[in-house]
């Protein structure tokens, strides 16, 4: 990367600048290849933060079948951790992983999970512990869409009557051919069956999307998820035990990485030889990524501040504008062998791009992913029905009970004196982007064309050949878009 004109002599934030075009010789954004070459098996260059409010394992299946990078949050406990992560390893990598209620199940209940909007449907079925995805049968497939114009009580076996759209997973040639066959049906969502059993759904977007995305799966093909541990601890024992259950990419993380804790579990972990990458933060300078690196860290999460949930730069003073923290460690990172993942800050595709430009392997989003139907939570509507899930910070209040809840009371307070960060906001669902994989396509469309404007096809030539320039407040105002006219 090379900066237009002056150099800057502060630090600066995505927002401070933009990608100058150069000559270029890419003549399509799909000749673009995002994968972020970190070693994790990821083919976009998006990670999903370890937070409570943002990764589950419904939303870390969703993103690495699209061909992103799901971490697990440390405060799961080990057992749900376990159980995640290998619900992840079980869903279908062609095929989306249905969501199944029970035909007594009511409007209300299926809008608490799914939103009423085009691209989705509920599987309508009775559950068993048998074949495939435990589905027995299938009585239809009710769309979201219909959600929207249903009494709330009324019954979903009620509505799934005569929707029973199938495919056979064994008749589909091609993605193009999933696609006719769905418009041959007159269907928007049907079930994939495998010698008669459900192993997933299909609609015409994802048939869509499996021309656009590869799939980031392990040795075994099987869909990727790593899974996040704090410092404190017995850390050897869960991280062996998460490599046991079959996670594919371990993240040591606290919110100052650059310690003498971190310094000691990294160590630690690294000693196991688990033969998995190991991920470690949060630093935000040169020496931080050299000691981690030191200690056994592949890859480093930089970041401290730039969290729409994090309060830390106003409590504390502390952090750093982050394109200035991604550059500085990423070029640090560089020499050693190892990679940077920018964590948090991002806010629209271009400043994933600016990450990228700045050294960045891949680009970890919290609350812009929060606000998804795959996210964990149940969906509320607001006193204008508009729909929300709640998302908080993992240093906040709502944190520490989740964290501590089983301490004494009087521990338990001690602790709370010291919480900072948001307890609880409303992140609301994009009418038009309500799931992760509207977000990914928007996310990734917009870096692609990055690209072709730096005259790059990889990730490592976009940092290469990306020139970046300084703008005022004005300058950044100016490239927004009105929604109304002027």
């Amino acid at each position: 990367m090379e900066f237009y004109g002056a150099e800057p002599e502060v630090d600066l934030t995505y927002s401070d600048v933009f990608l100058v075009p150069r000559r270029s010789g890419i003549t399509s954004r799909l000749d673009v290849d995002l994968s972020p070459g970190d070693g994790t098996g990821a083919t976009i260059p998006l990670v999903s933060a370890n937070m409570n409010s943002v990764t589950g394992a419904r939303l870390a299946a969703t993103l690495a079948r699209r061909g992103g990078l799901g971490v697990l949050p440390q405060d799961m406990p080990l057992q749900e951790l376990d159980a995640a992560i290998r619900w992840v390893k079980s869903q279908p990598v062609p095929w989306d992983t249905p969501l199944v209620l029970p035909p007594d199940a009511t409007v209300a209940d299926a809008s608490r999970l799914m939103p009423a909007t085009d691209g989705h449907g509920i599987v309508v079925a009775e559950r068993s512990s048998g074949e495939a995805l435990g589905i027995d049968e299938v009585l239809g497939i009710v769309p979201a869409s219909r959600l929207g114009t249903a009494l709330p009580d009324a019954r979903l076996g009620d509505l799934a009557r005569g929707r029973t759209a199938s495919i056979d997973a064994e008749d589909v040639e091609s993605a193009r051919h999933a696609f006719d066959l769905l418009v041959a049906a007159e269907a928007e969502t049907v079930c994939v069956l495998h010698h008669g059993h459900v192993v997933g759904t299909l609609s015409r977007r994802s048939a869509l999307r499996s021309t656009l995305y590869r799939p980031a799966v392990d040795a075994d093909g099987r869909l990727i998820v790593a899974a996040a541990v704090g410092i404190n601890g017995d850390v050897a024992s869960k991280a062996k035990a998460l490599a046991a259950a079959g996670v594919d990419v371990l993240v040591v993380d606290t919110a100052h990485g650059h310690q003498e804790g971190m310094l000691r579990a990294l160590h630690t972990v690294s000693q196991l030889d688990l033969g998995i990458p190991i991920a470690a933060g949060n630093i935000v300078t040169a020496e931080g990524a050299h000691d981690l690196v030191a200690a056994g860290a592949t890859i480093l999460k930089v970041g401290v501040g730039p969290g729409a949930m994090c309060t830390t730069r106003m409590m504390t003073a502390v952090g750093r504008p982050q394109f200035s923290a991604v550059l500085e460690t990423a070029e640090a990172a560089r020499v050693m062998g190892a990679h940077v993942w920018a964590d948090g800050g991002v806010r629209y595709p271009r400043d994933v791009a600016l990450a990228l430009a700045a050294g960045a392997a891949s680009v970890m989003i919290g609350s812009w992913f929060a606000g998804t139907i795959e996210a964990p939570g149940e969906l509320r509507t607001d006193e204008n029905g508009r729909a929300y899930k709640e998302s908080w910070g993992m240093a906040s209040t709502k944190a520490v009970h989740d964290r501590f809840g089983r301490l004494d009371p009087y521990d338990l307070a001690r602790k709370e004196l010291f919480a900072e960060g948001i307890s609880s906001s409303k992140i609301y669902l994009d009418p038009l982007r309500p799931g992760l994989e509207d977000l990914l396509d928007m996310i990734t469309s917009g870096v692609r064309s990055s690209f072709t404007y730096a005259g790059a096809s990889s990730v490592a030539e976009f940092h290469e050949r990306a020139r970046v320039g300084l703008q005022s407040a004005a300058g950044y105002e100016e490239g927004k878009a009105l929604p109304v006219s002027w």
